[in-house]
């Protein structure tokens, strides 16, 4: 064997190039991040090439300004929306954990995705608001029922379910990896790992 030779073989790129985008909608604290990251870490470990498109964060850098009208929220969902089918589009999983409220906006953003030719899968993590408001991972809940906040997605303001997502997590009988792994063999059903 050569010194070349040995060495592309050690050298071999590792990266898959599938992208997809997996957009996680669920109410506040249903565990759409958390299963997320997880799943984010079983992919790069395979070699997925993988970007989490966080809610929060995208609020505070890309959506700053933004509301939490309906107006504000649809154009909060269509800028993610753009940039996972970017993203998508480039060979990268793009994993969104966005409450995404409205079915009007979520379907926009499968229309874009579509158009596009990436690939697009809906989750639902369907998780009831009273489990939600136990977690409270944000202190939302607790922030709502103090009269301290308006608007809470699911208590009172609308949050419109899914009516035929691609896959219905129910994380509240299932542990997070678990949630990840249904998600991850949609994925291998569809062909995208």
């Amino acid at each position: 064997m050569t010194a070349t030779s040995a060495h592309s073989s050690t050298n071999r790129e590792t990266h898959v190039t599938t992208g997809a985008t997996v957009w996680l909608t669920g109410l506040p604290s249903a565990g759409k991040t958390t299963i997320a990251y997880e799943l984010a870490g079983r992919l790069r470990e395979e070699g997925h090439r993988v970007e989490v498109l966080d809610g929060d964060e995208i609020r505070e850098f890309i959506s700053a300004g933004l509301g939490f009208t309906r107006a504000d929220r649809h154009t909060n969902v269509q800028r993610i929306g753009f940039l996972a089918d970017l993203l998508a589009r480039n060979g990268v999983k793009a994993l969104v954990p966005v409450i995404a409220p409205y079915a009007d906006s979520r379907e926009a953003v499968r229309k874009r995705h579509q158009e596009s030719g990436a690939p697009y899968i809906e989750v639902h993590v369907a998780t009831p608001v009273e489990v939600c408001s136990v977690r409270d991972v944000k202190g939302l809940y607790a922030k709502q029922a103090a009269g301290e906040l308006k608007g809470l997605t699911g208590v009172d303001d609308p949050y419109e379910e899914p009516e035929s997502p691609d896959l219905r997590i129910e994380h509240r009988n299932q542990t997070v990896q678990e949630s990840a792994a249904a998600v991850y063999a949609l994925l291998s059903e569809r062909g995208l790992l």
